[in-house]
C-alpha cells in the first residue's frame, strides 16, 4: 500500500529503439571509420610502384598481425562486462598490461627470428617475391598489438558507462593520423609501398590509444576513486578474469586464423599474386559493410540488464544486418561497384573484377553477421564465454574444409575466400544459436522469450 500523499516509484523505462540508436551510433561510426582505414591505405598503394606486389604483402602482414593481436581485441567486451568497482578497474589494468607485453613480444619473435619464416615460407607458402616486403611490415607494425589492448581497455569503460561518443571521436582522430600519414608518405615517392601501408596503420593506432587513455581519464577519477564504494560487487579475482577472457581470446585467435588460411589458400591456386591482391581489397569492402553489426555486442552487454531489452536489442541487431546487406548488394551487384573499386579505390580492371565476383558469393554475410552479434553479447553477458570459443572452433573447421576443397579442384581464388567465409560464419552463428537456446531452456519459463 502506498503511504497518503506519497506516489510509487515510476517503473524504469522499457529500451527504446531510440537509445538503442543513439547509444550504438558513436561505436558504429568507430567501426565504419575503421573499416574504412584499409581501404584507404590500399588505394594509398594502389597509386605506388608495384602496386599489386604492395597490396598483397600488406594484406599477408594485416592477416599475421591480426592474429597476434587476437589476445586483446576481446578486451572491448571484457572491460565492458567487468569493469564495476574500483578492485576490478585496477585487475583489469593489471592484465591488460600483461597482454601488451606478451603480444609485443610475439611481433618480435615474428619479425626477427626464424619464426618468421616457418610461418611465411613453410605454413603460408607466400610467393618469394613479396617474402621480404612481408618481413619489413611485420617489423614496422611492432608495437600495433599494445597499442590495440591499451585502447580497447579503457574503451570498454567508456561503454560501461554510457560515454560511447568518445569512441567515435577518437576513431576519428586515427584515421585522421593513419590517413594522413598514408597521404604524406606516398608523396614523398621514396618510402616502400609496404612501409607506407604498415607506418600509416601503427601511427593511426597509436594515437587513437593515446586518446582513449586521455578520454578515460575522468571515468576512472570519477568511477574507481580510492575509497569508491564497490557496492554489491565481490572482489575479481586473477583466475576468474582469465577464465572469461580465455575463451573470448581463444575464438577472437580462431576467427583471425581463418585469414591467413584464406592467404594460405590463395598461395596454392593459379595466380596467386593476383589472387593475394584481390582479397584484401575484397574483404576492405566486407568489413565496411558489416563493421555496424559488429558494433552491437558490447552494446547488448551493457543495455541487456534494461527492461524488455531482449526483444528490443535484439530487433534493433536484425534489421541492422538487413540494412547493411543492402548496401552491400548495392555496391556489387550494381554499376556502383565498378566506381567504387575503380575510382575510389583504384585498382586495374582485373583486380577490380577479382574483388567484385568474391564479393557476391559472400553477399548474405552482414546478416548473417548480424544473428552472431545478438549471439554473441548475449552470451557474453551472461558469461557463458565458452560457448563462443565452441562455435568459432565450428568457424574454423568449416573454413578449413571449404578451403581445402576448393584448392583440390581449383575454384577461382577470391570467389573461393568469399564462400568459405561465408559458410564458416553461417556454421558459427547456427552453433550460438543452438548454445543459446539451451540456455534460454534452461532459464524460467518468464525469461526464456529468447
Amino acid at each position: 500500500m502506498v503511504t497518503p500523499g506519497l506516489h510509487a516509484p515510476a517503473p524504469p523505462a522499457a529500451l527504446t529503439q531510440r537509445r538503442v540508436l543513439f547509444f550504438w551510433l558513436p561505436l558504429a561510426a568507430s567501426w565504419l571509420l575503421m573499416g574504412s582505414e584499409m581501404p584507404i591505405v590500399n588505394a594509398a598503394l594502389a597509386r605506388l610502384p608495384e602496386s599489386e606486389r604492395m597490396i598483397a604483402a600488406f594484406g599477408i602482414v594485416g592477416s599475421l598481425s591480426l592474429t597476434i593481436e587476437s589476445p586483446v581485441i576481446m578486451l572491448l567486451a571484457t572491460s565492458t562486462a567487468l569493469a564495476r568497482s574500483r578492485q576490478s578497474y585496477l585487475r583489469l589494468r593489471q592484465f591488460t598490461l600483461h597482454l601488451m607485453g606478451l603480444t609485443t613480444l610475439a611481433h618480435v619473435l615474428v619479425g626477427w627470428t626464424p619464426l618468421f619464416d616457418v610461418i611465411v615460407r613453410g605454413w603460408m607458402r607466400v610467393p618469394e617475391s613479396i617474402v621480404d616486403p612481408v618481413r619489413l611490415g611485420m617489423r614496422l607494425m611492432v608495437f600495433w598489438s599494445a597499442a590495440i589492448a591499451w585502447r580497447r581497455f579503457n574503451q570498454g569503460l567508456m561503454i560501461r558507462f554510457g560515454e560511447t561518443r568518445f569512441v567515435g571521436q577518437g576513431t576519428v582522430a586515427r584515421l585522421g593520423t593513419s590517413g594522413g600519414a598514408a597521404l604524406g608518405l606516398a608523396l614523398v615517392g621514396r618510402v616502400p609501398g609496404i612501409a607506407v601501408g604498415t607506418l600509416a596503420l601503427s601511427l593511426g593506432v597509436l594515437v587513437e590509444a593515446f586518446y582513449a587513455h586521455l578520454a578515460a581519464r575522468p571515468i576512472v577519477a570519477r568511477q574507481f576513486a580510492p575509497g569508491a564504494d564497490p557496492g554489491d560487487e565481490p572482489p575479481l579475482a586473477y583466475g576468474e578474469l582469465v577464465r572469461f577472457h580465455t575463451p573470448l581470446a581463444l575464438s577472437t585467435l580462431l576467427y583471425l586464423l581463418t585469414q591467413p588460411l584464406i592467404s594460405a589458400a590463395l598461395a596454392r591456386l593459379p595466380n596467386p599474386e593476383l589472387g593475394l591482391a584481390a582479397w584484401p581489397v575484397a574483404s576492405g569492402l566486407l568489413f565496411i559493410t558489416r563493421s555496424p553489426v559488429l558494433a552491437m555486442p558490447e552494446v547488448i552487454i551493457a543495455l541487456i540488464d534494461s527492461p524488455g531489452s531482449r526483444p528490443a536489442l535484439r530487433r534493433f541487431t536484425l534489421r541492422l544486418g538487413l540494412v547493411c546487406l543492402a548496401v552491400l548488394a548495392l555496391l556489387v551487384l550494381t554499376p556502383l561497384g565498378h566506381y567504387y573499386f575503380r575510382t575510389l579505390i583504384g585498382v586495374n580492371q582485373t583486380l577490380a573484377g577479382l574483388s567484385s565476383a568474391g564479393l557476391q558469393v559472400a553477399v548474405a554475410l552482414p546478416v548473417v553477421m548480424a544473428w552472431q552479434s545478438w549471439f554473441r553479447g548475449a552470451l557474453t553477458a551472461e558469461r557463458a564465454t565458452p560457448a563462443i570459443t565452441a562455435a568459432m572452433g565450428a568457424n574454423v573447421v568449416t573454413m578449413a574444409a571449404v578451403l581445402a576443397v576448393g584448392v583440390a579442384v581449383q575454384v577461382p581464388g577470391v570467389v573461393l575466400a568469399g564462400l568459405a567465409l561465408l559458410l564458416a560464419t553461417s556454421a558459427e552463428t547456427l552453433a550460438l544459436w543452438v548454445a543459446a537456446h539451451r540456455r534460454a531452456a534452461r532459464r524460467p519459463m518468464a525469461a526464456a522469450a529468447d
